[in-house]
């Protein structure tokens, strides 16, 4: 009776944290995936260098461009501007699209930096 118990509490844990872990995933998506979804997604873009990136008090605004389609996506982000944001090459927003206000709220950003490796020769 004790080892069915067990059995039965070890296949419910699983389940739980099974279901609890897909609900947490944050996929990646193309601008116009994200502007129709109602989930946290990432979004990874290119900096828009037409549009001067900006901090609004405790709100750093700027826009993301994708570099395959070049759909232009206006980002929030609740912080300060991110370290080496202006030397970014590839920006990735974790967060989620507003369709009344027309801006992507950005929980976390990732900025993806060029290595300072790239082109050097291995020695």
């Amino acid at each position: 009776m004790r080892k069915i118990f067990l059995a039965v509490l070890l296949i419910g844990f699983i389940a739980y944290a099974g279901i609890n872990f897909s609900e947490n995933l944050t996929p990646y998506v193309s601008i116009a995936e994200a502007t129709a979804s109602n989930k946290n997604v990432q979004v990874k873009g290119l900096l828009d260098k037409n549009f001067e990136p900006r901090q609004s008090g405790g709100e750093f605004l700027f826009n993301l461009r994708d570099e395959f389609t070049g759909e232009i996506l206006s980002v929030k982000y609740s912080g300060i501007k991110p370290d080496r944001f202006d030397e970014a090459y590839h920006i990735v927003a974790i967060g989620k699209y507003n369709p009344a206000e027309e801006i992507f709220h950005a929980q976390k950003l990732l900025i993806k930096c060029p290595s300072k490796y790239e082109g050097q020769q291995p020695q």
